[in-house]
């Protein structure tokens, strides 16, 4: 019998979830040395392609599907979103960094990278927490408790993530080139956490 396989590619992440990423994360670490091995990881992840039916689609289609996810993976660069709607709960983010309370300070630079990883769910929850008040383009978050719910994280779309941590990198670039050092090449080499906001002022949102 003729099976129809319907696959759905992702335009752009905000059709991917930080849970679906994180896995997709994990399992191309296990098989990063075998390229055929990713692409059907990729093709089950992002188009919900059974992973023993991916050999199956014909050469055309696959080509052209994969032509696409290249495509669409190169393209990170996202804004920051200043508000995030979860569950009917409005979340806005720490207004200014630079005076944001010692706890949440303290919960963030304990890590000292800035990258998208099992950690990144906790940064969010630190940075994003529930709009109090709203006075024109001011406002106002509820203050830091210390307790950390990370959960509700993983169901937002990457589009959100990647904008929040790029703004984090941007900061750093422009730090680096201020003070004359070394361009930053790649996420992995960035300054810690703690040193941004040590640091940071000039581009904290209010």
């Amino acid at each position: 019998m003729k099976q129809t396989l319907t696959i759905t590619v992702p335009k752009d992440y905000s059709a991917i979830t930080l849970k679906q990423y994180l896995e997709l994360q994990k399992e191309v670490a296990n098989y990063k040395d075998d390229e055929e091995a990713v692409e059907v990881l990729l093709f089950h992840y992002l188009c919900g392609v059974p992973a023993d039916m991916v050999h199956k689609i014909d050469a055309e289609t696959y080509t052209k599907i994969k032509s696409d996810l290249n495509e669409f993976l190169a393209n990170t660069n996202y804004e920051l979103q200043k508000f995030i709607t979860i569950d009917g709960v409005e979340y806005g983010f720490e207004p200014n960094l630079s005076k944001m309370s010692y706890g949440a300070y303290l919960d963030i630079s304990k890590w000292d990278t800035i990258t998208i990883d099992d950690n990144w769910a906790k940064i969010m929850d630190v940075l994003y927490r529930p709009v109090e008040r709203k006075v024109g383009k001011m406002y106002e978050i509820r203050p830091y408790s210390g307790e950390v719910d990370e959960n509700k994280w993983l169901g937002v779309t990457m589009d959100k993530h990647f904008g929040t941590l790029f703004f984090f990198s941007d900061l750093l670039k422009d730090l680096a080139n201020s003070t004359q050092k070394s361009l930053i090449q790649q996420l992995g080499m960035l300054p810690s956490i703690k040193s941004v906001l040590e640091r940071n002022g000039n581009r904290t949102l209010r």
